[in-house]
């Protein structure tokens, strides 16, 4: 799982170097419109863009078959959710599955099922930031197992190294996202309960409307730019202190790869297993909390 923009030549222990070098404190999430030319305006464009919205909602409808089926699994992602916010996901789900384009690739048959299970799990972590945050990409590709990605690094003599790699899921800076069904299929678990592939290659995502992948998305104007530093660097730090110490770690071990892994594996955790997240990291759950605006349940969050 990796996300292709990162910046790695930075030293990956000092998590607030690298989080604060291109995301301001109090960066707006990108989930409303600026309308020009007046109000009357933007009473026209915001009426216009409702309409679409309806008309998208009515039209492609997901049948009540495949949403339940869709939120069958995996389990943990959506019994805490109340039914105001099942219909906002459903919706939210439905837009996401309208302006995406998903493709199979290597044979595998994109079914309605294939289609909606990923959706939804997309949707869930932009329910309360908005399907804006999800703007400047259109692309879902999808392999039916893992898949080899080609790769190119350029030494500290300027010597290029090529190779390939074995991955289950890729996030591209201003282009696709790519899954293995195999990875990412509901019920599946190849790397353990609280992994989900989805969530985590939608976070990078998210951490790429700074500018980079650096383990810091646009906060809300209402979060502090400095607790989340603090709290994400001392539990990056701590990661990585076990790892040198032959510890065993209290989350997946990948997460101390860099700050951007250590975003998107800990959005793994709090939705898939939050309690185990806030007993590893209490501040880390919350400010995640703060940022993805989610009530889970037996936690108290903004």
């Amino acid at each position: 799982m990796e996300a292709v923009s990162i910046d790695k030549s930075v030293d990956k222990s000092i998590y607030v170097q690298q989080c604060r070098q291109s995301a301001p404190q109090s960066a707006p999430l990108l989930n409303s419109y600026e309308i020009r030319g007046g109000k009357g305006g933007g009473r026209v464009w915001g009426w216009f863009r409702q309409w679409r919205r309806q008309r998208v909602l009515r039209r492609a409808a997901l049948p009540d078959e495949l949403w339940d089926a869709a939120l069958a699994e995996p389990v943990e992602l959506f019994a805490a959710l109340d039914v105001e916010e099942l219909a906002r996901l459903r919706e939210l789900t439905t837009l996401l599955l309208a302006q995406k384009e998903f493709y199979g690739a290597n044979g595998l048959e994109l079914t309605p099922f294939v289609r909606a299970s990923i959706a939804v799990q997309a949707a869930l972590p932009i329910l309360n930031l908005g399907l804006a945050c999800y703007r400047g990409w259109v692309s879902i590709v999808v392999y039916p197992e893992s898949f080899i990605a080609p790769r190119e690094e350029i030494d500290e003599d300027g010597i290029v190294h090529r190779g390939r790699e074995v991955l289950v899921g890729e996030s591209w800076d201003a282009g696709p996202v790519v899954l293995s069904w195999a990875d990412c299929a509901p019920g599946a678990y190849p790397h353990g309960p609280a992994a989900n592939v989805v969530i985590h290659e939608l976070a990078h995502k998210l951490d790429m409307l700074s500018g980079t992948v650096n383990g810091t998305p646009p906060l809300h104007r209402t979060m502090d730019g400095r607790v989340w530093d603090a709290a994400m660097g001392a539990a990056f730090e701590s990661l990585q202190a076990d790892l040198a110490a032959a510890i065993e770690t209290p989350i997946d071990e990948y997460a101390a790869q860099d700050p951007g892994e250590f975003f998107a594996v800990c959005s793994e955790y709090f939705f898939m297993a939050p309690a185990e997240l806030h007993r590893a990291f209490p501040e880390v759950y919350r400010q995640l909390a703060l940022y993805y605006r989610l009530n889970l349940p037996g936690f108290t969050r903004g």
